[in-house]
């Protein structure tokens, strides 16, 4: 028997020894600047023979048997190459890859884009990770797995998504689309729903943790998130993708591109339609979005390029969080600081409760206006005939960028990228006597409707009921009235925010040898008008509003502005240096900005107090900002990289701070926020190219936080005056690692252990009314409490399957802990001279969660060349978890002592999955 199982043995195994093993190694670098490109894929068709590049550009391909074979080459951003082979003993190929446009390069430059050699923390997501792993949802989404990085959807409408870097929400993160920065000219804001499309035709994300080596004085306080959309393409095609998930959602793509015409002219195109109901009530969308690169090549010196894309939108919106118990009793109870008392405040309403949406008769037939013609005509029917949406978003924002690249000389290169950003829309909401009613159906013409239990619903029946009755009384909660015929007590109106803003980036980058010069100006200009409109009546045949000083008791219809009606202006201007030294082990680079910005408010509907008849006008001093960052990498062997860096960004403070644009108070000395950086890290990947590691340690030091607080000035008019003395501290240690163990699996780990905390009690002294000499103390006790709106501990790992190059399936987990709710420090007011009044609890912690996404994809290309299948399913497991959290609500807390029972939260989305087909042609 032993000698009939050598026997066996030797026949299974004789076959694959009787062949022999060769081995496939080279170099892979790139085919326009020489430089040896890490991460690049080669694989040999048909087979589960496969390598990745290491940091030198090197592959290996062990144990391949004699025959023909057809290898192929290929990396995100570069052409792939496939050659036939024959292998009959071991064989050094060597390849170079050609860019898909011949303008990546530059931008990636432009773009202030770190690399290998630049000594800050960076995470590249490239076009792969985002088509694997997306699924259609807002972009932001896809960071998850980035060391201290937090998105979330917030109320799940589409476009309402929000995010946070190290402890800093989006106001002081810099986004930028192809080196442009997006960021709202006023207050530092993103909002997603404006480049809904953006993703489709995105090739790569890069974000940069903390202070970052971009060269803009743009808030990259937390870090940038720096995202490239795709050049024109070298080569003609296109593509078709069809996309379909839960709720009725359906997304279209199509993208064309012509290649490059005598080799000088390309232009790539894509359009998007997408629509959806929504799993949350009243969250459906209905949205369009377009993209366009060009690229001419003048001559060998000089081409330019130029980017068009806008998301014109609608979507229904959820804004309004709820008491824990409100959307789930059961998962309240489990936790151990919410009071089941509580729940007799709170009734259960479900996951996809939505306060800003209620039923109305199909009787009622009153039309809408959604805004001079922005899309389709100005007054239609409401989106949904039996419900009216209190908060829906409408918006287009259109960004074009000229970039003009010109080699001045060998050694010395331009950059000049003109662009005009335009903006068009707003959003809904409610004005005046809007009839409410609580959890049993009791409405404010009966009683207060915060007298019964929560939560509390529109009335829309009752509002349109009493708008189209004849003169009469009136009684809504605790207010009352008389009103003439059919005169509308409450309706719903619009915000508008139309805005334009007109910029040039100028950036010279001189050669010269180990070091690079580099030198730039930034000028911006914004117009942003604000004001309301009639957007329906709710039954009445007008409305009438005391919003302007000048038309008092102004009878209003549907478009007609009401409430407020001004325009602001921001001026920006701003210059750097930078320079950078490197050799083949160290690298050392430092910038030096400047930035000068002005505000000015121009007031339609208040009269200035000291010019009687004539509109208030306000305008800010000059205010000053600054930067300067240092950083250094040293280069121990070809394995193992260690860097550091410092900085501080002396921030302008946003226009809210400076001027209040609805009592037009200005604070004349307006103080900025100061940041300190300090970061250092270590970077390793071995020589065989599949273990890579990343760790770094930061702290930022955010001194003087912006608040502002209105007082009485001399002449009796309001003003501002800064409180200043919040100070925060936010450290932690990040790590990111890559292993691939075998060819056909690749494992990700990533994490991140944070501490961001207030490290002071505020005492301020202030004059509060200087008409009367009025002084006013204001004290906080915040020492110690926790930062919140996002977990200060989280982990990403990632496990990636690939049993053939054209099968692909991943698991993607991510656990998130240590989550504080946020808070309003400001609400922590205390009596120094009684301490026992210092509130020092800390916010409420939302439970730890694990969801875990699964992305699979199959290319038929055995088949149907050009074919792909994928599916996404995200909260594979169904966890019901909380991803956002306030603590201690103004309008849903219990008992006000900081637990369970006291949050107003959104709760993430159950499972849902998006699937698909791409067709490439």
């Amino acid at each position: 028997m032993k000698r009939f199982g050598l026997i066996l043995i030797a026949f299974v195994v004789f076959p694959f020894m009787a062949f022999a093993q060769n081995t496939i190694e080279g170099t892979i670098t790139e085919a326009e600047t020489g430089e040896t490109l890490a991460g690049a894929n080669v694989y040999l068709v048909g087979t589960n023979k496969g390598a990745s590049t290491n940091t030198n550009g090197e592959y290996t391909i062990d144990e391949v048997a004699d025959g023909d074979y057809t290898i192929r080459v290929s990396m995100v951003g570069f052409e792939t190459i496939r050659q036939e082979i024959s292998v009959s003993g071991d064989l050094e190929l060597d390849f170079q890859l050609t860019t898909t446009s011949q303008s990546l390069d530059e931008l990636k430059v432009f773009a202030s884009r770190s690399g290998q050699k630049t000594p800050v923390a960076y995470s590249d997501i490239d076009q792969e990770q985002i088509s694997n792993q997306l699924g259609s949802r807002d972009l932001p989404l896809v960071l998850n797995t980035t060391p201290s990085v937090y998105a979330t959807s917030q109320g799940s409408g589409s476009g309402d998504a929000r995010i946070n870097v190290r402890g800093f929400s989006q106001r002081n993160v810099a986004v930028m689309i192809n080196g442009v920065p997006v960021n709202d000219m006023e207050n530092g804001w993103v909002y997603w729903s404006n480049w809904d499309g953006v993703a489709d035709a995105t090739s790569s994300i890069q974000v940069q943790r903390g202070m970052s080596n971009v060269n803009l004085a743009v808030p990259s306080v937390g870090g940038t998130m720096n995202i490239l959309t795709s050049p024109s393409k070298n080569s003609a095609g296109g593509s078709f993708k069809q996309e379909i998930g839960n709720a009725g959602f359906k997304k279209t793509t199509l993208s064309l591109n012509t290649g490059m015409i005598n080799d000088r002219f390309a232009i790539s195109a894509s359009g998007v339609r997408k629509e959806g109901n929504g799993m949350v009530e009243g969250t459906w969308t209905d949205s369009w979005a377009y993209y366009l690169g060009a690229t001419l090549k003048i001559n060998d010196s000089n081409s330019l390029d130029l980017y068009a894309l806008g998301a014109p939108q609608r979507h229904g919106q959820r804004l309004y969080a709820q008491n824990i118990g409100t959307f789930d009793h059961s998962y309240a109870r489990s936790l151990d600081s919410y009071d089941p008392a509580a729940l007799n405040t709170f009734q259960e309403r479900g996951m996809f409760f939505n306060q800003n949406v209620a039923g109305v008769s199909d009787s009622y037939d009153g039309k809408q206006y959604v805004g001079d013609g922005w899309i389709g005509t100005s007054i239609r029917n409401r989106y949904n005939s039996g419900e009216i949406s209190e908060r829906e978003n409408f918006f287009h924002k259109p960004q074009i960028n000229l970039n003009w690249y010109s080699d001045l000389t060998d050694k010395i290169k331009l950059t000049n990228v003109l662009y005009y950003s335009g903006g068009e829309g707003g959003g809904s909401g409610t004005l005046g006597e809007v009839v409410r009613q609580d959890a049993n159906g009791v409405d404010g013409t009966q009683q207060p409707f915060f007298f019964g239990p929560s939560p509390w619903t529109w009335d829309w029946n009752a509002t349109v009921a009493i708008n189209s009755s004849p003169a009469g009384t009136w009684q809504n909660d605790f207010d009352s009235g008389t009103r003439q015929d059919f005169e509308s007590i409450g309706i719903l109106r619009n915000s508008r925010n139309n805005q334009w803003t007109v910029g040039d980036i100028v950036k010279v980058h001189a050669d010269l040898g180990n070091f690079q010069l580099q030198g730039g100006l930034d000028w911006r200009t914004a117009e942003i008008e604000h004001y309301r409109e009639v957007r329906d009546l709710l039954g009445g045949q007008f409305f009438i509003d005391n919003g302007d000083d000048f038309n008092p008791n102004k009878r209003v219809g549907l478009g007609d502005k009401v409430d407020y009606n001004f325009t602001n202006n921001v001026n920006w201007f701003g210059g750097y240096l930078q320079g950078e030294y490197a050799t083949d082990r160290y690298s050392l680079y430092t910038t030096v900005g400047l930035t000068n910005i002005k505000y000015k408010h121009e007031n339609f509907f208040v009269e200035d107090p000291n010019n009687a008849g004539q509109r208030l006008v306000r305008e800010s001093p000059n205010i000053q900002g600054w930067q300067t960052k240092f950083g250094g990498l040293y280069t121990i062997n070809q394995n193992f990289d260690v860097y550091g860096n410092f900085g501080i960004i002396s921030k302008v403070p946003i226009f809210d701070n400076v001027i209040d644009d609805r009592s037009g108070a200005v604070n004349d000395d307006p103080t900025n926020e100061k940041y300190y950086f300090y970061e250092g890290g270590v970077r390793f990947s071995n020589n065989q190219g599949n273990l890579a590691v990343k760790a770094n340690f930061y702290l930022t030091q955010r001194k003087d936080r912006s608040f502002t607080t209105s007082v009485i000035q001399q002449d009796g008019t309001e003003g501002l005056l800064n409180v200043s003395g919040v100070d925060q501290m936010h450290r932690g240690l990040e790590l990111e690692s890559s292993y691939r163990p075998f060819d056909f699996l690749r494992i990700d780990l990533n994490m991140a252990h944070n501490l961001w905390k207030y490290t002071d009690d505020v005492s301020a002294r202030y004059l509060a009314d200087f008409t009367q000499n009025q002084y006013q103390e204001l004290n906080l006790s915040i020492n110690d409490l926790r930062v919140g709106n996002a977990p200060q501990t989280q982990y990403a790992y990632t496990v990636t399957v690939t049993p053939t190059p054209n099968a692909m399936v991943q698991i993607v987990g991510k656990t998130f802990m240590r989550h504080y709710s946020d808070f309003n420090p400001f609400d922590r007011t205390f009596d120094p001279n009684n301490p026992s009044t210092a509130d020092r609890a800390f916010p409420w912690q939302a439970p730890s969660y694990t969801v875990f996404d699964l992305n699979a994809s199959y290319n038929l290309d055995n088949m149907f060349k050009g074919v792909k299948l994928f599916v996404n399913v995200f909260n594979l497991l169904d966890e019901t978890y909380i991803q956002d959290s306030v603590d201690n609500s103004d309008f849903n807390s219990f008992d006000n002592d900081h637990d369970a029972d006291d949050a107003e939260v959104f709760f993430g989305l159950p499972r849902r999955f998006n699937a698909g087909f791409t067709v490439t042609f």
